[in-house]
């Protein structure tokens, strides 16, 4: 069972040395440089089946594995391979008991199951991300990537042979080999958390037959809030800019909230500057009234991510309406305001219950940023285990150690 030997592997592999992780990651990194092409190869494969299929082109995109993807994928293993080691750090309890000194680390959670749709190259990254904190992973894609995704583990599992890690500790399953994700997601005797990565469909189906934690995360359906102290050339950049994280819009602004103060004129040009980029703009029914070239969003819209580059427009009456409708109606990972007040900010800020607020900025995602040293896998929007960003933290737990003096 697949599961039980990825358990077995995590009990050794959480003993590692940092460096020894660290040379896994950088090993991984050199066996997807190494089979590079064979990868393409069997990426252009599983393309032409899916055709054959009439896969949605948002999946065909998803799917889609270019150089510059594969490119992408090598470096932040690289990356990853090069940052220090997230576990044994040393923190400061906050309570000490008499007579003995208490302190606590992060630690390993265990086994991890990563499942997925289309994009082959974030089992690649999932599993560096598992390696370097110690946690063995089952990767269980989708059919539309079988050889893609063949490729990449053949990649990984050479590379962990290569530097004696446990052989288990990396391996990817297939409805071929008659695991249902209700099977594997139901192994809670051996699994310690499941993370899906896809349509909203595929989480929810997780988090339905998950019997072990799941780390829900979430893509699209991010608020943005234009108040009358925000100006329409920072509503603008915020929307065009937040689209540009590709293949998957994870924090794509999908829907606008206007104060009923903003100018007709300041619509019209926002929504012609949003055309001419690609954009398909829709409204509600009032401003559809009033602009009848728009589309009618409908009440089931509000809810739901688009995953294109769609946007629909509301009018709202205050901030404080604003704020309750995306606390319905948003995601809840990453929602934005354009504002130049400061008292509006801070308001927004505390009242969206939201992972993650920006003000005034684009909440573009990036797996890779430029700055700092954390690499992401995603966007979680939950309370449950780790919100916000998916990094190497949130596949960590806490170990409260309590060191006695020798008194009693």
């Amino acid at each position: 069972m697949s599961a039980r030997r990825a358990h077995h592997a995590s009990l050794k592999l959480g003993t590692t040395k940092g460096i020894d992780r660290s040379r896994a990651v950088l090993s991984m990194a050199e066996s997807l440089a190494r089979l590079f092409d064979d990868i393409l190869e069997a990426n252009t494969l599983d393309l032409e089946a899916s055709r054959e299929m009439a896969l949605p082109d948002l999946m065909l995109e998803w799917l889609k594995l270019t150089p510059k993807r594969l490119e992408m994928t090598v470096e932040i293993l690289q990356r990853l391979g090069e940052l220090s080691d997230p576990l044994r750090r040393v923190r400061h309890a906050d309570y000490q008991l008499e007579d003995s000194q208490t302190y606590s680390q992060l630690m390993p959670l265990g086994a991890i199951a990563f499942i997925y749709e289309a994009f082959p190259e974030l089992g690649a990254i999932a599993a560096g991300l598992c390696i370097k904190t110690g946690n063995s992973i089952i990767l269980r894609g989708g059919t539309e990537a079988i050889h893609s995704n063949s490729a990449i583990a053949i990649a990984l599992t050479n590379a962990i042979a290569d530097v004696g890690l446990p052989e288990d500790c990396i391996q990817l399953i297939t409805e071929e080999h008659g695991t249902s994700i209700r099977d594997l997601v139901t192994q809670d005797r051996y699994l310690n958390l499941v993370i899906p990565y896809g349509r909203s469909s595929l989480v929810q189906q997780v988090v339905r037959h998950s019997t072990s934690p799941v780390l829900r995360s979430a893509m699209g359906n991010c608020y943005l809030y234009w108040s009358p102290n925000g100006s329409l050339e920072m509503v603008r950049w915020m929307i065009v800019d937040s689209h540009q994280s590709e293949p998957d819009p994870v924090n794509a602004i999908e829907k606008v909230l206007i104060h009923r103060q903003a100018l007709p004129s300041s619509l019209v040009t926002l929504w012609n500057s949003l055309k001419e980029k690609g954009f398909e703009i829709k409204g509600d029914a009032e401003l559809v009234d009033a602009f009848p070239q728009l589309q009618l969003t409908k009440d089931t819209e509000w809810g739901s991510p688009y995953l294109t580059k769609t946007v629909s427009f509301k009018l709202v009456d205050s901030l404080e309406a604003a704020i309750a409708w995306i606390n319905q109606y948003s995601s809840g990972h990453a929602d934005c305001i354009a504002t130049e007040s400061y008292q509006e900010s801070r308001q927004f800020a505390l009242g969206v219950n939201s992972a993650s607020s920006y003000i005034n900025a684009s909440p573009r995602f990036s797996r890779n940023p430029s700055r700092g040293d954390s690499v992401f896998l995603g966007m979680s929007n939950q309370k449950g285990h780790r919100r916000g960003l998916i990094s190497l933290e949130s596949l960590t737990t806490t170990k409260h150690i309590v060191l006695g003096n020798g008194r009693f």
